[in-house]
Order: structure tokens, then sequence, then C-alpha cells
């Protein structure tokens, strides 16, 4: 028999939701072969199966949440007993649904357990963190979060119960947030959240069925993910918007013309956000303070000297960010291939997670939904995030007279803490000034 557990899918993953089975219980499986579907807080990836043999059990049905290290299916190989395999070594292959090169990643063995130790739980960073500041061990901390995953107030929690203590032992058991989340666990995290923030004061949800029906759904992989994402940049970033509007009738006319002419064929998917990104790229290098990262705890700004531009994508389980790499160095065309494959990719769920590492602005556009406007959440650790709204066709005055003109509205979100008004200013008018002249825009990038 062979136990094959979740293996590490890398970038600080710790779980995943199944999404779906490529075999049941009773069939073969087949070497390299699709086992099951993932989805992380990155992307969906396709687990192909390490051994051939028949599958004997499975062990989590579509919507769990399984950990890293868990057992999510046995195999019978022919091998012998499951013991036998817990202390094998072997090489694990995932990839994204129908990516072309799949990454080789070591398959996960949590090391067999002392009498009465946990294996090594999931947990944020900060959590960690959080536990060596306490000098917890946090492997023995009982996980409340959603797929076995310990917060914050598990760890506090388990300070006070030890009140200063050396811990020795704890369950083994997993306990299922929901068993345990109750209005005790609540008023401590309150408690401790309230005496760290001055005035705040949080309440616990009321029972909203005692006003009317309601349905519940568990905040899961991608849309927990930015959830997560928009709580640690709303929190740590002080967040100002610098609005202004770019006069792009000559350049719709412009891309509109060069789209049609090259229909079928490379730049057949020509958008406005592809000429966006480009002027973007140029202005970066003229406003290095928006192409930066700032470290709080070494109060250090670091300036990057390469420009990867990622741009949000709705997909429908969430909003992810592609990112383009050395977008400075790239055609106006190449960007709007670029822009169209991943952006496919991210819909359908098969974008690859290195896809999405490694960005230093990002661009959203909400004008093909219909909005005039937004103020935009930086993507932390960027500083700053440029927000396009819907093009609209306005009256305007131009030499005394008043016209139609195609307005694009721009948003420049940025950390206030690396640069100024005036900054945002100045950058934001070198990009209204390229856009309002296609001939400029292809002349200065």
């Amino acid at each position: 028999m062979y136990e094959f557990k979740l293996p590490d899918l890398g970038e600080g993953i710790a779980e995943g939701e199944i999404l779906k089975w490529h075999v049941a219980e009773g069939e073969a499986a087949k070497e390299d072969e699709p086992l099951l579907d993932i989805e992380t807080d990155k992307a969906a990836v396709t687990i192909p199966s390490p051994r051939s043999g028949t599958v004997q059990s499975l062990k989590g049905k579509v919507g769990d949440i399984v950990n890293v290290g868990d057992v999510v299916i046995v195999i019978d190989d022919g091998t012998g007993t499951a013991e036998a395999a817990e202390a094998e070594t072997a090489a694990t292959v995932f990839a994204a649904p129908d990516a072309p090169e799949p990454t080789a990643l070591p398959e996960a063995h949590a090391p067999a357990a002392e009498p009465g130790v946990r294996r090594p739980v999931p947990a944020a960073p900060a959590t960690r963190r959080l536990a060596r500041k306490l000098k917890i061990d946090i492997n023995l901390v009982t996980p409340t979060g959603p797929g076995g995953r310990v917060t914050p107030e598990d760890v506090h929690r388990f300070a006070a119960e030890s009140s200063g203590a050396v811990a020795t032992s704890t369950s083994s058991d997993h306990v299922p947030a929901r068993a345990v989340r109750d209005d005790t666990a609540f008023a401590e995290f309150a408690a401790h959240a309230s005496a760290t923030i001055p005035f705040l004061e949080l309440e616990p949800l009321p029972d909203f069925s005692g006003d009317g029906p309601v349905e519940i759904e568990p905040l899961r992989s991608i849309r927990r993910k930015v959830a997560r994402k928009m709580v640690t940049s709303m929190t740590l970033i002080p967040h100002v918007a610098h609005m202004d509007d770019a006069d792009v009738t000559d350049l719709e006319t412009f891309r509109k013309r060069e789209k049609e002419r090259r229909k079928g064929g490379s730049g057949g998917t020509l958008t406005l956000l592809a000429f966006v990104m480009k002027a973007v790229a140029a202005g970066l290098k003229a406003a290095p303070a928006f192409n930066a990262s700032l470290d709080p705890f070494r109060e250090e700004i670091i300036y990057k000297k390469y420009y990867n531009i990622g741009f949000a994508a709705d997909t429908g389980r969430g909003l992810v960010v592609p990112v383009v790499p050395g977008a400075d160095r790239k055609s106006i065309v190449s960007l709007a291939d670029e822009i169209a494959a991943k952006a496919e990719l991210a819909r359908a769920g098969k974008l690859p997670a290195e896809d999405m590492r490694g960005g230093t602005f990002t661009i959203t556009n909400i004008g093909p939904l219909g909005g005039t406007a937004l103020m935009p959440s930086i993507n932390y650790p960027e500083v700053a995030i440029l927000a396009m709204g819907k093009v609209q066709e306005k009256p305007v005055v131009r030499d005394g007279e008043i016209v139609i003109r195609k307005i694009l509205p721009l948003t420049l979100a940025f950390d206030h803490r690396i640069a100024d008004g005036a900054d945002a200013a100045r950058f934001v008018a070198e990009l209204v000034r390229q856009l309002s002249d296609p001939n400029l825009l292809l002349l200065e990038t």
C-alpha cells in the first residue's frame, strides 16, 4: 500500500481545496496521469499520480480542505504495507492543468510524531513570529482556523492557558474550526486587539438567521487570499489617491484601426490596457518611488530596477494578478498578446503560480465593467496601483470651443510614506500627456 500525501506546493502554501477527483475507489491509477485538482490561495493545480495501482481509498471529498502532509489517497501498488511507504522519499510532479512544462517538487513527508506531539501545523508567517515572540512551540497549539490552520488567537489562548509554563503535550486530533469557535475565543481576540489599538471595539456578528433565511459559504482558496491581502494592505499602508483624466480620442482611433488590421494575428487583441502598461513602465523609470517597496522594520526603501507590471484579472473565483515581466522591454503588441494569454489562463484557473510573482506595480481596469472610477487597494508589498475607469465621450473645452472627446479616468493610489502628492501629480500628468498623443507614446516609450 502507498499513502500519498499532499506535497509541498511551494510559495508558503499550507493547504488546498479539493476541486475534482480524476479517480475513484476501486479504479486503476496510472503513474503520471491526473489524480486530483487542488485549488490553493494562488491558483488551481493538477497533481498527477506518483504510482500505478488500484485506488483503495480517497481521504477527502470535493470541497474539503487538506493540509500539506495530509494523506489524500491510498494506492495498492503491490509494495506491501502503508508503513513501509512512510519512510520513502520520492518526487512528485504537479502543474497547472494543461501546462506544457510541469514543475518537480519533493513530496512532503511529515516526520513521525513523538508521543503527545502533533506534526507541524500550517500557520501564517505572522502567526509563527508571534509564537516565537511568546516563546511557544507552535506545533503544540490546537488550531481552530480553516483547514487546521493555527491563528493568532490560538497562540494567545495557548499562552494564557499555559500561564508561562512550558507545554509538554497536546492532543494530536484535528478539531474542526466551527466546533471550537465560540464567544470565548472571540472575546479573547477582541480584548487583545482592543488593548493594542486605541478606540478599537470589536463586536461579534449577530445571528442573521433570526431575521430571515441565510446561506453560509466558507471563505476559501483565492477569495480568502484576497481577503488577507486586502486587510494587510489597508492596515499597513497609508493610502492616498491622485485622480486625473486622459484624452484618449486619438489613441482609441489608432488602437481600433490597428486591432482590426491585425485581426487573427499578433496584436489582434490590442487593448487600451497594453498602451497604458507601456506608458506606466516608461513613467516608473522617471518616478522610481512608485516602483519600490518599503521595509518598516529596517526603515529602508527598496527601489527596484526592473519593471514587472501586474494587472488585476477577475476570474469568477476571486481576483488574481498576473504579472508581465520586463514590460519596459516589450512592444505594445507583445504586451497585448501576453495580457490576453495570461488573462485567459487566469479565468480558466490554469495560470501557473510563477506568473503571479515578482510584480513591482499593478494596474486595475474596471472600464469594461462600466465603472467610471474607483479607489483601488495597493497590492502589498508594492507601493502604488493605477486604476483605469470607463472611457466615455464627454464635452470638453478645446481652443475655446466645446467638443466631444473620449476621456479615460485615471486614479493612482500610492503609499504616502514613500511619495508625496506632488510626485503623484507629476507621474500621472506624464501618463496623461503620453496617452493623449499616440505618436508621442510610441516615440517616448
